[in-house]
């Protein structure tokens, strides 16, 4: 349906997911005259080491020769290529080709039904390096966590050491991608998700990394905050697994609606992408700019799910398979939703006067 993030040898380990940070057999042989020395310097190093993760890492993508910058969004996918997905990712290939893409970005739920296992689980290469087999597919996939993912064993989905298995490969909890022109955020919704924490039912999450609860979320809303406060590029976009408006199965979500909706309108964002729901989704806003977009359509899908009383804004919702596309240029954006059969669906542009000095 179409509606148009002491005295002793010492042998400590820091690990936030894919940083590591070793100090090793140091004060083997200082004197009592040093050791409060050391004991002061340490505790100095480790915080600064714990301010220096507080900040999202960054990955800087070069644009095109002529400055532009394209690429491809699919989300809810990892199904071994069942559902569908072979053909959605056969499709992605193809206009991968004629888009000349940069790169890939997924919204989460990147293994199903439990996310990864290890990080030996044969489901990341049945699920994803023997289905992305498409030439203009092997670029850097840049994902996110989605709810699934975190049934299974974050710390493997995290590991570097999927790396040597597939280079394409970057998943982090949340981050930068800088672009040129564009910057992309990438956050981590499932944590922001109160059922998930209060009403588990019989799924299993690995928190690890993320309590305290509370804790975790103000820095990472903060380090968002700081970042596109910073940022000098002419576009900005957020990406997040779950929606903060959606008319699909699972509809808004209202943690993000409340705290991280209002940083979005504040700094002048222009786009949130989203999964989560199972669709394609083209919602604007009456009170911001931000252009809200789903593409969770990377295999299976919800027909016929849909909130018909909340449609205000509504500019287009496709419930089944397919993905989207974005080519950026200084002055212009232009976005597709394709289906299953690489057929447009829909399409739209948004545009920026360049700035000039006086």
């Amino acid at each position: 349906m179409v509606l148009n993030k002491t005295k002793q040898e010492i042998s400590r380990k820091v690990d936030f997911d894919d940083h590591h940070f070793f100090v090793q057999d140091i004060m083997a042989s200082f004197s009592h005259h040093f050791s409060s020395m050391f004991i002061v310097w340490m505790a100095c190093f480790h915080l600064n080491v714990l301010c220096a993760l507080s900040d999202l890492r960054q990955f800087d993508q070069p644009a095109k020769e002529d400055g532009s910058v394209s690429f491809l969004v699919v989300g809810d996918w990892g199904r071994k290529g069942d559902y569908n997905q072979s053909n959605v990712a056969f499709q992605m290939g193809r206009i991968g080709e004629e888009l000349s893409i940069d790169f890939v970005v997924s919204t989460g739920d990147n293994f199903y039904e439990d996310g990864l296992r290890g990080i030996k689980d044969p489901v990341f290469e049945k699920s994803f390096s023997k289905i992305y087999t498409a030439k203009s597919l092997q670029k850097q996939w840049y994902s996110v966590l989605g709810n699934h993912d975190y049934r299974g064993n974050v710390k493997a989905q995290l590991s570097p050491s999927l790396r040597s298995i597939d280079s394409r490969w970057i998943c982090l909890r949340s981050f930068i991608l800088n672009a040129e022109i564009v910057e992309l955020f990438f956050i981590d919704t499932t944590p922001f998700v109160d059922k998930y924490f209060l009403k588990p039912k019989h799924h299993h999450y690995d928190w690890r990394g993320v309590m305290p609860r509370q804790h975790y979320l103000s820095n990472l809303l903060k380090d968002l905050e700081s970042a596109l406060q910073d940022s000098n590029a002419t576009w900005k976009i957020v990406v997040g697994h779950h929606p903060i408006r959606s008319i699909g199965h699972h509809g808004e979500t209202k943690e993000l609606k409340k705290q991280l909706l209002p940083l979005l309108e504040a700094n002048n964002v222009d786009m949130y992408i989203n999964g989560h729901d199972h669709c394609l989704e083209h919602i604007t806003s009456n009170t911001s700019q931000v252009q809200f977009l789903t593409s969770g359509g990377g295999s299976k899908a919800w027909k016929g799910d849909i909130d018909r009383l909340n449609i205000g804004g509504v500019k287009f919702f496709y419930d089944g398979q397919g993905f989207m596309s974005l080519e950026l240029r200084q002055t212009d954006v232009k976005i597709v939703f394709y289906d299953v059969f690489g057929k447009v669906l829909h399409n739209f542009n948004l545009f920026k006067q360049l700035s000039t000095a006086i």
